[in-house]
């Protein structure tokens, strides 16, 4: 099938009936210009938000099941209104749901992975001309159980299904112009990217650039897919263009990142025998929760201190995972520190330039900010800091690294 195009709405794209109506204007509008179009919708405006209260109030503590066959029924809503708003328009289409696509994952609710797409039935409606909206953020497990793919798992649902399409492009639609090189929420001035690569994206994305899912720019990198970040209500701005790297400029530093909803959790004093970090990592990647920043203090008369990141929405069972491993290892103490902010910067030429980190940890020095971890890569450097510092580091990177004027590109110096 050819010129398949897939797009995807977030929550304030279609966040009211009059939002809805101008989503289905574009969609319409991308048909006419010759194409096959699947759009991927997610939940009204704080559906979700809204869903979990209501939860809150019947069960503090409501299964996972359940969860997720209460979450998915916002998007069930959003996909029907906006086909309404689409046959209003005289234009045939049909809303699918996870189950009816056949989005096929694993078990773990509430953070489900695409196992496989079974696109057979979405392809029969395209062949008969119709628009084919589907449900973001959902599918079915194995035992025939409703499943999310949680935060941002509708961006994840939209490039799986370009791929197993072979879609031409897939179009991230959401409220801010595309990709900048910080949050424009936060930082005024920041520059509007018109093309960045697949791995800065990964980055930016992982270490709290809320535009996409690090899930979905895996897959777009894994499958080459063309992605494309825009408003849904600036028409005339093109957007960002996601890419493979040789087909972006080398730019040192691209941009800077602010993660506010993240926690350290420190076990002190931990026996220093083998096969102790790895009992307590497995069994936190076993519960599919995902560890970022990770120290293990110098050994001192046979005991350490390990110190690791994770988001904030896991805290309740890394707490658990954790506090149950230092009494078996009669560890003297678990701490859990929720007053951090990770902030990082992102750029193909931070490896080449050691001048990058030592004008990045002078901004953080000249602010009195103390640094409680370090990690780097490659294309980005992160620091743990306290977050009652973290928007006004923000600020004053980005002004350090000229990023809110033109991309600081790579020269002899840096000043």
């Amino acid at each position: 099938m050819e010129n398949i195009i897939v797009q995807k709405y977030g929550g304030s794209s279609v966040g009211s009936i009059d939002r809805i109506k101008n989503v289905a204007k574009q969609v319409v509008k991308a048909k006419y210009s010759n194409n096959k179009v699947v759009v991927v919708v997610s939940a009204m405006g704080n559906t979700t938000n809204e869903l979990i209260e209501k939860a809150m109030n019947v069960n503090k503590n409501p299964s996972s099941r359940e969860m997720d066959m209460l979450l998915s029924t916002g998007e069930q809503m959003s996909i029907s209104l906006l086909a309404m708003a689409i046959q209003e328009l005289n234009e045939e289409v049909v809303s699918l749901n996870g189950y009816q696509c056949k989005i096929l994952t694993d078990d773990k609710h509430k953070k489900a992975r695409i196992m496989d797409i079974d696109s057979t039935r979405i392809k029969k409606e395209l062949e008969q001309g119709k628009i084919v909206i589907v449900a973001g953020f959902q599918g079915v497990s194995q035992s025939n159980d409703i499943t999310t793919l949680g935060r941002g798992g509708s961006d994840t649902t939209a490039v799986a299904l370009a791929s197993v399409l072979n879609a031409s492009k897939c179009e991230i639609y959401t409220d801010v112009d595309g990709v900048y090189t910080s949050d424009p929420r936060i930082i005024k001035g920041a520059k509007l990217l018109d093309r960045i690569s697949y791995d800065e994206m990964l980055e930016l994305a992982s270490l709290g650039a809320k535009v996409l899912h690090p899930r979905c720019v895996e897959l777009a990198r894994k499958y080459r897919i063309p992605l494309v970040v825009k408003s849904s209500f600036n028409n005339k701005c093109k957007g960002t263009e996601i890419m493979e790297a040789n087909n972006v400029e080398k730019v040192l530093i691209r941009g800077v990142s602010l993660d506010e909803s993240i926690a350290k959790v420190s076990i002190l004093e931990v026996p220093d025998e083998p096969g102790i970090s790895y009992k307590l990592f497995n069994e936190l990647s076993n519960n599919n929760i995902q560890v970022d920043m990770i120290i293990q203090n110098i050994n001192r008369e046979n005991i350490n201190d390990i110190s690791f990141t994770v988001k904030t929405e896991d805290l309740k069972d890394v707490q658990t995972i954790s506090s149950e491993l230092k009494n078996k290892i009669n560890a003297k103490d678990l701490v859990i520190d929720k007053s951090v902010s990770k902030i990082s910067i992102v750029g193909t030429g931070i490896a080449g330039n050691s001048n990058v980190a030592s004008i990045f940890f002078k901004s953080l020095y000249e602010l009195g900010v103390n640094i409680q971890m370090i990690s780097t890569s490659e294309i980005k450097i992160s620091c743990i800091i306290d977050n009652k510092k973290g928007r006004e580091a923000l600020q004053y990177v980005n002004q350090k690294f000229k990023l809110c004027g033109e991309c600081y590109i790579l020269e002899e110096k840096v000043v």
